[in-house]
Parts: structure tokens; sequence; C-alpha cells
């Protein structure tokens, strides 16, 4: 019984992490297939779309498409969580003892940094070829 508590407690975090990842995206597809289907039914039966529910369809792929602003802000919040992580890097290493930076800045933290911050400079580097204002 004994044995049985790690890999329940493993179970547990993973499938709680599944869930809350996968939960949401499966929940939108059953009720985009439900609308699919009812609308279906009623084209089928001779019934015209009304305009609002055309627009309710429509809606959400309009507001998935990239614009400036969009693209922009993606693009400053890439560069801060590269920044922060690139400061959190310099800020450990200036604490871990010394008054001036030794030979390995950062400690690799510099490196992963850039990562973010690339990231966050094409998301900036789009949002001017980008035609969709909002």
């Amino acid at each position: 019984m004994e044995d049985f508590i790690p890999v329940f407690a493993i179970f547990a975090v993973f499938g709680t992490i599944t869930a809350i990842v996968v939960g949401p995206s499966w929940l939108k597809s059953r009720e985009k297939r439900e609308m699919q289907a009812t609308l279906r039914h009623a084209m089928d039966k001779g019934q015209t779309l009304p305009p609002e529910v055309i627009d309710a369809l429509t809606q959400d792929v309009s507001r998935n498409l990239p614009s400036r602003s969009r693209d922009i802000r993606r693009g400053v919040i890439w560069l801060a969580v590269g920044i922060g992580i690139g400061a959190f890097g310099l800020i450990n290493d200036l604490s871990s003892g010394g008054s001036e930076w030794g030979p390995n800045v950062g400690d690799g933290l510099l490196g992963i940094a850039a990562i973010p911050v690339t990231i966050g400079l094409a998301f900036i580097v789009l949002s001017f070829f980008n035609k969709n204002k909002d």
C-alpha cells in the first residue's frame, strides 16, 4: 500500500496538468462540433441562417488574427522576460561572493535569456510588417 502513494502522487500531478491544458480545448472543440451539427440540421431542413449566427461563428476567426498591437504586446512581454532572466543571472553572479564579475558572468542564464529576447525582437519586427491594426 505504501508503494502506491508515490505512483498516485505522480499521476495526480501530471493528470492535473494535462487536464488543465487539454480540458478547455477539448470542451471548445466539442462545443464547435455541436454547433456545426445544429447548423447542418437546420440547413438540411431548408432554414436560412440569421446574420447574428454567422457573425458569432466568424468572430472567433477574426479575433485570432495577428495585429500590430498584439505583436508589439507579445514582443514587449518576451523582451521583458529575457531581460528579467538575464538580470537574475547577473544579480545572482554578484551576490554569490564577489564585488566583480568573474569569468563565468551569468553562469549560462545570459545565454538562456537570449532566447526570449530574440523572440521578443522578432515579434516587434513583425509588428512593423503586419497590416492589421486591430
